[in-house]
């Protein structure tokens, strides 16, 4: 039996029904257009489907549609609004990607950190990245672009 869900999708009000098994990455990827989150692992481990929800991130493959209802959904779409943030500049600024599809994982986890420490040691910053997979950087590129914007 669908069910209509409310919310607020990086700004923008959004009404839709959804199936009770429907998960968020596929309503906004596949019902939404969104293209950020990206369909990597399926199981909450990878961190290329983050988005944040009410300022936290989520893994969106693990939350129910549902569950949005009434919530304030972004997406790294929604952080581009007026153009790159500074984080954003600071990641392209070090090179911190190469394939891109863990980018949005790891800038939305970067931004949730800097909203809540605007001075994270390396440690914090690699706590808070934790949950994002990259295959090709080494992690070393990623690290230099948040320490830089603490500076």
């Amino acid at each position: 039996m669908r069910q209509e869900i409310k919310f607020k999708l990086s700004g923008e009000a959004i009404a839709l029904e959804v199936n009770p098994n429907e998960v968020l990455l596929e309503v906004l990827r596949d019902r939404l257009g969104a293209k950020s989150p990206k369909c990597g692992c399926d199981k909450g481990d990878c961190g290329t489907c983050t988005v944040m929800i009410n300022g936290k991130t989520v893994r969106s493959c693990l939350v129910l549609a549902i569950e949005v209802d009434g919530q304030e959904v972004v997406t790294l779409e929604g952080l581009m609004d007026s153009g790159l943030t500074p984080l954003q500049k600071s990641f392209i600024e070090h090179n911190s990607f190469q394939c891109g599809f863990c980018a949005p994982g790891m800038i939305l986890s970067a931004t949730e950190l800097l909203a809540k420490n605007q001075k994270p040691n390396k440690h914090e910053i690699q706590e808070a990245l934790s949950g994002n997979l990259c295959r090709c950087t080494g992690y070393t590129p990623i690290i230099d672009a948040i320490e830089a914007i603490t500076k």
